[in-house]
């Protein structure tokens, strides 16, 4: 990386984070939560569009930004030590990765101008994103319809399903499999709000009932779209679950410098140190699992494919681990309502499901060689 390149990365980390600490807080995490959409409006409108954040993968001729996804790893790291609930990772990652691979220029022009100026809200509704294995059968069906085509079927985990205002589905064509694209007010559309363990990223159930749809590319290559997708989104959220890690280290490691016991503050003792050690070393060794991962896509590597389940096995476990032990570290209050260490703890356990478990990235290193 030039040194200009680390520059400009690190101004984007800078404009990412003031930006969060200046409008984000914990009670604003608390109070938007609880709200159906499951994030804020305005703020997003200011994140994805005044500050160009969602541009940032897409091509020029889009209204993107041009850069690569290292600048979004970059954003979603700070937006996972903020733990920022907006729907940048559904309309970005998933479906703006989901548009850019397919090579469907007509509808590349028709949506990605809106994804990028943050006006377009969008997510990718598959399986796999909750399972990681590209080669089931997908379980939607599509069907001809008149000149189009329609959907029939269900996906039960849909990141932002509810709120997103286009839906890109892998669906069935027999044979084969390709990626259409429904607008959310299409006819026999069903959404329905999930209740899950992480409140901070919504899910829904999407029922399609004869859904009208618009088919993204050529049929027979919605495996091949989906393979590059969830490739995509292994090694960014693995930039967010860096970030959200080194967060929670932070937040131990506070407490640590100001809780007293027995007549000195527990950040002496050799087993707290022991602990915070430990924790910073495995956040430190996620960011750079993540951000070598993050060339790797940037760089068109063939191992790219490896780097994604890499990452997402090792920084699940780094994440998970980071939040378990400063829960440890804060004792009773740490499992309380009121602290907020559970909500970190909460985003770790559902980033570690989210695309697959880290034994299943294992498993699918394995059948690498057969792809």
């Amino acid at each position: 990386m030039t040194s200009e390149r680390a520059e400009e990365l690190a101004d984007l980390r800078a404009l990412v984070r003031d930006f969060l600490s200046d409008k984000w807080s914990e009670q604003r995490i608390r109070e938007v939560m609880e709200t159906g959409q499951g994030f804020d409006q305005d703020l997003w409108a200011q994140f994805a569009g005044d500050l160009g954040l969602a541009s940032l993968p897409f091509p020029a001729a889009f209204g993107g930004a041009e850069t690569g996804w290292t600048e979004v790893g970059v954003v979603v790291e700070e937006a996972g030590r903020a733990l920022f609930c907006s729907p940048y990772f559904a309309t970005v990652v998933l479906a703006g990765a989901a548009l850019l691979a397919s090579g469907d220029t007509a509808v590349q022009e028709k949506y990605l101008a809106g994804i990028a100026e943050g006006s377009l809200r969008a997510t990718l509704a598959a399986p796999e994103v909750a399972g990681y294995r590209p080669g089931d059968r997908a379980p939607l069906e599509a069907t001809r319809s008149g000149q189009g085509w329609a959907l029939h079927g269900e996906v039960a985990q849909v990141v932002d399903g509810s709120s997103a205002e286009l839906i890109l589905a892998i669906a069935s064509t027999g044979e084969d499999t390709a990626l259409f694209a429904v607008p959310a007010d299409s006819s026999g559309l069903a959404r329905t709000p999930l209740t899950t363990l992480d409140a901070t990223r919504k899910l829904a159930r999407l029922d399609f009932n004869g859904t009208p749809a618009e088919i993204v590319g050529e049929v027979g290559a919605g495996k091949q779209i989906l393979r590059r997708v969830l490739d995509v989104a292994a090694i960014v959220l693995a930039a967010e679950q860096s970030g959200s890690a080194a967060r929670v280290v932070d937040m131990a490691v506070d407490y640590a410098k100001v809780r007293s016991q027995f007549g000195a503050v527990i950040g002496s003792f050799q087993a707290i140190k022991h602990k915070c050690a430990e924790m910073l070393m495995q956040a430190e060794a996620a960011q750079a699992t993540a951000y070598t991962a993050l060339a790797a896509l940037d760089d068109q590597e063939a191992d790219t494919p490896l780097w994604a389940h890499v990452a997402q096995v090792y920084c699940s476990d780094a994440y998970v681990h980071c939040a378990t032990e400063n829960i440890h570290i804060h004792g009773g209050m740490g499992y309380t309502w009121e602290h907020p260490a559970h909500l970190w703890f909460k985003r770790a356990q559902s980033d570690r499901l989210l695309l697959g478990d880290p034994a299943m990235h294992l498993e699918n290193v394995a059948e690498l060689e057969t792809r």
